[in-house]
This record gives C-alpha cells, structure tokens and sequence, in this order.
C-alpha cells in the first residue's frame, strides 16, 4: 500500500472517532454546507501543515532514538482517539460555540468562521499527532501530507453532507477501537525497531 493510501486510511478513521468533527457537522446545519466546508477544508490545510513541519522535525533524529518516539506517539495517538471514541456524543447540543450564535452574514465570514473554528480545534489532536508521526515514520512529508489532507477533507465531507446518517449507520465508538488497534500495531512494530536497532 502506498504511503498516501496508508496515511488517508489511518488519518480518516482517526477522524471520524474525532470529536471535532461535531464542530463542523454543528455549523453544517447553521450555514450553507459548502461555505462550512471550504472554511473547514482552508482550516485542515494549516492543520497538516504544523503537522508536517513537526514530523519533519522529529525525522531527523537518528533510527534508534526515533523509532522509540514513534512508538510512543503512536501509542499516544491510540489513546485519544479510543478516548475521544468513547466520549458522550452529546456535545454537539451542549457546546454550541458564540461565533455560531451570532449566524454570520456573508459567505466569506462563514468560511472564516469555520476555517477558525476548525483551525484551534484541530489543534494537537489525535489526527495532527498521527500526521507528525507518519511524517516522521515515511520521511515522506508530501506523499503524508497528501494523504492526511485527502482522509480530513473527505471526513470533512462526510460531515457536512451526511454526518448524522453515518453515525446513525457506524457507532464512533467502532471507528474508535479498529483506528487505535491501527495505530498499537504501528507502535509495536516502531518499539521493535527501535530495540533490534
């Protein structure tokens, strides 16, 4: 498998057990979807892009050493998606943000309501956390970065057009423990790495 399908694979069930994903799917029935979702698209670009930069980073430390905090990461990536998986799905009535509240006006500041929305929500999430790894992992940040974009933006999708009917279909909380078995396998075969050296 390619490292852009790998990467959209495991970056797209991360997000659909993400809870930020309630954010757009709120605004998606607020305002005209296809505003939410260029705001929301514009938003996930800046997302993979500190996430890249930041995997990028942490590739340049030597095998050993990298493999052991890809292994971590990993396991850490596991962890908040199982979690955020199995968090009350209430939030969505209960968090109503002020800037949906006051209904923008025009187009443009829908689309930025929601690419800042989007923007600080993201924001060391399970999906950013798994995109740095990745880059990391494949030394590859463009092929990476490509399939994180294409799995966030077509979750994104999915939520805007047809959220309430897939979480109707698939429970989160399955998407949750099949990504997190995902990504314990990931850190198994990085600690393994990083001890045969």
């Amino acid at each position: 498998m390619s490292v852009v399908a790998i990467t959209f694979v495991i970056i797209a069930l991360a997000e659909v057990a993400d809870t930020s994903g309630l954010v757009t799917l709120v605004l998606a029935t607020r305002f005209p979807a296809r505003w939410v979702l260029l705001g929301v698209c514009a938003g996930m670009l800046v997302h993979v892009g500190i996430a890249v930069a930041a995997g990028s980073l942490v590739g340049l430390l030597p095998e050993r050493p990298l493999e052991a905090i890809l292994a971590v990461m990993f396991l850490l990536g596991a962890f908040l998606t199982i979690r955020e998986g199995m968090e009350d799905d209430d939030d969505d009535d209960d968090d109503d943000d002020d800037e949906e509240r006051e209904a923008p006006r025009t187009r443009w500041a829908v689309v930025a309501t929601a690419f800042g929305i989007t923007a600080l929500s993201e924001l060391a999430d399970p999906s950013q956390i798994l995109t740095a790894t990745l880059t990391a992992q494949y030394d590859d940040p463009l092929l990476v970065g490509i399939g994180a974009l294409l799995g966030l933006w077509a979750v994104s999708a999915l939520a805007v057009y047809g959220g309430n009917r897939l979480r109707q279909i698939v429970p989160v909380k399955w998407v949750a423990w099949v990504a997190g078995g995902i990504m314990v396998v990931l850190a198994v075969i990085s600690a393994i790495s990083a001890i045969r050296g």
